[in-house]
């Protein structure tokens, strides 16, 4: 029997994320709040033991976008929902998620299924960047692979459903990343982890120690402080950042729901913010979000120092993973992410390859209007 599905309670939610290992902080009531532009809905996936009782098995948070001059939405799930993804048939989540939100108004749904489908050990990345025939992550041979990946690709095409992201040139997707680099600390001692810094890591950390940088833990009092960084390396990286107030409402949120959903940590040196950082914690999965770094007084090395504290708390707080988020799939050495990449991976980690965001058009004619209204924004 499918599952029935039906709106829930941020409790009710709340629990069922507590429930397992981890759930992407997208995934959590909190996150409906970050995003005032967007109407936020928990929605909750249940089946019935041999009495009748309830018993809830999936949970997902649905964003809904209005389409200008029109009362229909897009629902968005993003790295999301969180269902077993491998354990029942396809259809018996998405049929009914689907009817749910159509009767919702609903013109199309697009959702982030959290599937790993392969991951490249940093040796392997680092061999890649220093290979001139090697163009795009994508094309090399991975170190691990899951057929479950592909076989649920190919259900969701037959499905109706298409990819739903637009990558730039330089390797980003539209919506949230398709590729991301983790390090492992499940079964690791934090100097495991540690040797598994590259030389040039270790070195950058142990100049910031001999320099004196010293990294703190920072409050809603600090954002500013975050976001004059932000502001300074959103110019030299080329990306428009997101407004004060954004990181404010997300503070708030974030931590109203529970103290240790987000931290800030600020390097400082001789009475300067050199290099900031905001940490996200759902279960035991750690993500380093927002990075900021002022381009002055860079030997003293404050952006590793900044990311070792952050390791070294998340794994003393029972973290699995840490995970840096996203990096660009092109390896072209002109590329002016490619440095961000390099700087990932002298952490030891992994990089993995998720299956993408998934469209579900139900009105296709609105589908493709609100397409090219978001495209030419």
């Amino acid at each position: 029997m499918a599952p029935l599905l039906r709106t829930i309670s941020r409790e009710e939610h709340l629990a069922f994320v507590a429930s397992r290992p981890s759930a992407s902080h997208m995934q959590v009531p909190s996150w409906g709040d970050v995003k005032p532009d967007w109407r936020a809905e928990s929605i909750g996936w249940f089946d019935r033991d041999g009495a009748g009782r309830e018993r809830i098995v999936g949970a997902g948070l649905v964003l809904y976008r209005p389409i200008p001059r029109v009362k229909r939405y897009l629902a968005y799930l993003p790295e999301g929902p969180v269902v077993d993804w491998f354990g029942a048939e396809l259809r018996q989540w998405l049929d009914p998620m689907v009817a749910h939100l159509k009767a919702r108004g609903a013109f199309s749904v697009r959702m982030g299924p959290p599937v790993v489908a392969r991951r490249w050990d940093a040796r392997t990345v680092k061999d890649a960047i220093a290979d001139p025939a090697a163009g795009r992550l994508r094309d090399v041979t991975p170190d691990e692979e899951d057929p479950r990946a592909a076989r649920l690709v190919a259900e969701l095409a037959r499905l109706g459903w298409r990819r739903g992201e637009e990558e730039s040139e330089d390797g980003f997707s539209a919506g949230q990343p398709r590729y991301v680099f983790q390090v492992p600390f499940a079964g690791r001692t934090l100097e495991e982890v540690r040797g598994g810094l590259n030389q040039q890591w270790r070195r950058n950390v142990k100049k910031a120690e001999k320099a004196g940088v010293k990294v703190v833990e920072g409050g809603f009092e600090d954002l500013p402080a975050f976001y004059g960084l932000y502001r300074e390396t959103a110019e030299r990286d080329r990306f428009i950042p997101r407004p004060l107030a954004y990181f404010e409402r997300m503070w708030t949120a974030l931590r109203t729901e529970d103290p240790e959903r987000m931290r800030l940590y600020l390097a400082e040196h001789d009475g300067e913010t050199l290099s900031a950082a905001t940490m996200l914690t759902v279960g035991d999965h750690v993500w380093y979000s927002y990075g900021a770094s002022a381009g002055r007084r860079r030997e003293v090395q404050p952006s590793n120092a900044v990311q070792w504290r952050m390791m070294s708390d998340a794994h003393e707080r029972g973290a699995a993973v840490y995970d840096l988020r996203g990096i660009t799939d092109t390896l072209d050495e002109s590329n002016h992410l490619l440095g961000l990449l390099r700087f990932k991976v002298g952490t030891g980690g992994r990089a993995a390859e998720y299956i993408g965001e998934w469209d579900l058009p139900i009105n296709k004619v609105l589908h493709k209007a609100f397409t090219l209204y978001m495209a030419r924004r």
